[in-house]
């Protein structure tokens, strides 16, 4: 499958420090590795409604987190997946009487353009769940030599008694696991699982489902199994990072986790797992159940400025939960304004460029890179400044390491 287009990142002359990032598992700030090459995963779109601002809140805080990243040394290899088969586009195909393959066609190519406008870095390796089912299969084939796999009819389940991480990423003890599990997709209740967590490995072929030859019969793959084995072949069996929203941490990442390590027996997996906040819409998280969404392509259709949009998600920090208001995004649209006259004035101010990026290599600061950006500007209006057509340092920065133009 093929990515959007990519984006010219200019050079910059401040380097980044060590970038640290909050790691959901040991709840602890961690050093990222620097100097070498480095992975990154992050779970990408189900292509039934794409994108709403919580999609592009998560992408672009893993953009950001790319471009500071990349500015410390560090050469990313990044994979996103799209999950073009699941559950939920299957519903939309048969509610809507539309062809699964149509809507997700559609909804995927909405998304790169929704990507392109927001100026997102296209990962290295995209892939389609539909295209990775060979890489499937063989995962499964290695978790059944691994002793971690048993038929329940035409199904093949995941035994979560050999995983050794399961609790360790969103810490819910076995009740609250139980609940969540199937709230996300999970089935604990059905009869002659051998636990109620184990998880759907390989879905035999049903009436009105589409379906796949493989060596376990005609048939789909589960969730969870998508993103271990895209990750496991275009990544190595470690990876950096592990990323998503904050509702991935479980059962999907743990259970993507707990896959990868017993079919390689390899461990960790992941060495960082990076989540963002959900982000709500008159009080209530954006749900696609709900329909209470707010997308970025209606947006642009309504003549919003892209680099406004991301100007609002990135004045909220990438793991808090926050609410969207339009009144947030008329600040950002004068915001933009302001830093644009700024940015045609040649006027250089000490350890501004340090210090936005010390702001970003701690925990991607996002809003604190703002309001220095912000008190640069406002500072630049009121010196007397040279306007000139050459782009002037902090319009540099600003892109490199923000995405702003």
């Amino acid at each position: 499958m093929q990515a959007w287009s990519d984006v010219e990142v200019p050079d910059i002359t401040t380097p980044s420090p060590i970038p640290y990032i909050y790691d959901s598992a040991s709840e602890m700030l961690c050093a990222l590795p620097t100097g070498r090459d480095v992975s990154m995963y992050v779970c990408g779109i189900t292509p039934y409604d794409a994108t709403h601002m919580g999609h592009a809140a998560t992408y672009v805080a893993f953009d950001t987190l790319v471009r500071i990243w990349r500015n410390s040394g560090a050469r990313v290899h990044y994979a996103q997946n799209v999950t073009d088969i699941d559950d939920p586009l299957i519903e939309r195909a048969l509610a809507t009487n539309r062809d699964w393959r149509e809507i997700a066609l559609e909804q995927t190519e909405l998304f790169r353009n929704d990507m392109e406008a927001l100026r997102v870095l296209p990962p290295e390796h995209y892939i389609g769940a539909v295209e990775s089912i060979p890489l499937v299969v063989a995962r499964i084939h290695d978790l059944a030599n691994a002793g971690a796999t048993y038929e329940l009819g035409n199904d093949i389940y995941y035994d979560v008694n050999k995983a050794s991480t399961l609790g360790t990423v969103a810490h819910l003890d076995s009740q609250e696991m139980r609940r969540v599990f199937a709230e996300r997709g999970g089935d604990p209740e059905r009869v002659g699982k051998h636990h109620p967590l184990d998880a759907l490995l390989w879905r035999g072929e049903t009436p009105n489902d589409p379906a796949w030859d493989s060596d376990f019969g005609r048939g789909r793959p589960g969730w969870h199994i998508e993103c271990a084995a895209i990750a496991l072949d275009y990544l190595g069996e470690t990876i950096d990072v592990q990323g998503g929203g904050s509702d991935l941490k479980f059962p999907h990442h743990e259970m993507s986790t707990a896959h990868a390590e017993t079919a390689t027996g390899t461990q960790p997996f992941a060495r960082i797992f990076m989540h963002t906040g959900m982000v709500a819409l008159d009080g209530i998280k954006m749900s696609k159940s709900l329909g209470n969404l707010v997308f970025v392509s209606r947006l642009r259709e309504q003549g919003v400025d892209p680099m406004a949009i991301r100007l609002t998600i990135l004045n909220n920090h990438y793991r808090n939960d926050w609410e969207w208001f339009a009144e947030d995004l008329e600040t950002a649209e004068r915001r933009l304004s302001l830093w644009r006259t700024a940015f045609g004035l040649d006027v250089a101010l000490p350890s501004v460029s340090d210090d936005v990026v010390a702001a970003l290599s701690n925990d991607l600061n996002t809003p604190g890179a703002i309001e220095i950006i912000d008190t640069w500007a406002l500072k630049s209006l009121e010196t007397e400044g040279t306007s000139g057509s050459a782009p002037s340092h902090m319009r540099t920065l600003v892109d490199a390491l923000l995405g702003i133009v």
